[in-house]
């Protein structure tokens, strides 16, 4: 074939496709957080984690139904509106089941579950061998970080909804719903109770946001992943012993479990945000800390070995 008759490719007038393999194409870093949540939340551990934490609301709605047999108002209810206070208002209410399995699983069951997931983050990529390979492509080690992290506060957010969903259904089947009474003495709607009780499902998981951190960055520090979850989970037990201690009261507004119960201000009339506000800041610099530390660690870890 001649020059003259050899063909010509077509001109290409539109824009160029972006390369999705590029690492800094913002759609390359959203697949790395997609990937992270999805494994996260697709482990046969979490499916085991969330089953724990879904059977709790079942198993208090149930006990409250046999001990009260269904009828009556309980008790009475405590002046601080804490978990007993939820508690004895279930027979009136379904709804309070929601607020009691709350108070119930954020004490222990909840950040030992985010424990877990936050302690084996890193440190079960480094054991299992795959910690490498994911840092074969050019992921970037803070961006990876930042994805591990993202996919514990999604496991937080999603064990928090659990537990508030499966109390909401126990608790309607259970017992009577309708018009909530506020911890100040006012009445509100079903469905402002509904908004409520989502609130402050969004508020506990809030809450954990400082101690995801800190296991996060407790699991930067080893390569061992069930080491780093008995750590992150001996902290917790720690510092909730801490907190309990009459004699250390100095410190204990500086301790990440301090505000937990705080979530109750969420069922006042109206809501008192001073607790919540340091809840917030208090976990806020605790992710900042150890976030950082965590960052720190990571980006110099020999992860070749």
């Amino acid at each position: 074939m001649s020059q003259a008759e050899a063909p010509t490719a077509p001109e290409n007038t539109g824009p160029r496709p972006r390369n999705p393999g590029n690492p800094r194409n913002p759609l390359w870093t959203l697949g790395i957080l997609r990937s992270e949540v999805t494994t996260t939340l697709r482990r046969h551990r979490t499916y085991a984690l969330l089953a724990v934490l879904a059977a709790v609301p079942v198993l208090i709605g149930i006990a409250v139904r046999i001990e009260t047999g269904g009828g009556g108002s309980g008790s009475g209810s405590g002046p601080d509106g804490g978990g007993p206070a939820f508690l004895t208002q279930v027979t009136n209410n379904g709804l309070f089941l929601v607020f009691a399995a709350l108070a119930a699983t954020l004490p222990v069951f909840l950040p030992m579950a985010v424990g877990v997931v936050a302690g084996d983050a890193i440190a079960g990529e480094a054991s299992g061998g795959t910690l490498r390979y994911l840092l074969v492509a050019p992921a970037g080690r803070t961006r990876l970080l930042l994805a591990k992290y993202a996919s514990v506060l999604t496991f937080c957010l999603v064990a928090t909804f659990v537990v508030a969903a499966s109390a909401l259904a126990v608790g309607a089947l259970l017992f009577p719903v309708g018009e909530v009474t506020t911890i100040s003495g006012t009445r509100i709607s079903f469905g402002e109770g509904l908004v409520r009780a989502a609130l402050t499902a969004a508020v506990v998981a809030a809450s954990l946001v400082g101690f995801a951190a800190l296991g996060l960055f407790v699991s930067t520090l080893t390569d061992s992943g069930i080491g780093a979850m008995a750590a992150t989970v001996g902290l917790l037990i720690t510092v909730q012993i801490l907190d309990s201690i009459p004699q250390l009261s100095g410190i204990h507004p500086y301790l990440f479990p301090h505000y937990w119960m705080s979530f109750a201000d969420v069922l006042r009339e109206p809501v008192h945000w001073e607790e919540l506000s340091k809840n917030f800041q208090l976990q806020g610099l605790y992710a900042a800390v150890f976030g950082s530390a965590a960052w720190a660690r990571f980006t110099s870890k020999d992860i070749t070995a």
